[in-house]
């Protein structure tokens, strides 16, 4: 089974950004981010896109499957 890896902390610390305040622009909880920090949630296409976009980063660098 792959393994999901997960940099969105690294990429949205680096736009200084809150869960809080990512979680809006995207239009998600803030919970919802906090899981996928944790790697305990896959994002859907459309949210991997618009959270890629906000912070500036290509979706294979946020979110990796080994």
């Amino acid at each position: 089974m792959s393994e999901f890896i997960c940099n969105l902390k690294k990429y949205r610390v680096m736009k200084d950004l809150t869960q809080e305040q990512l979680a809006e622009l995207v239009g998600v909880r803030r919970e919802t981010i906090m899981r996928l920090e944790k790697a305990q949630y896959n994002p859907s296409l459309k949210l991997a896109v618009d959270i890629s976009r906000i912070v500036e980063a290509p979706i294979e660098e946020i979110f990796i499957f080994e």
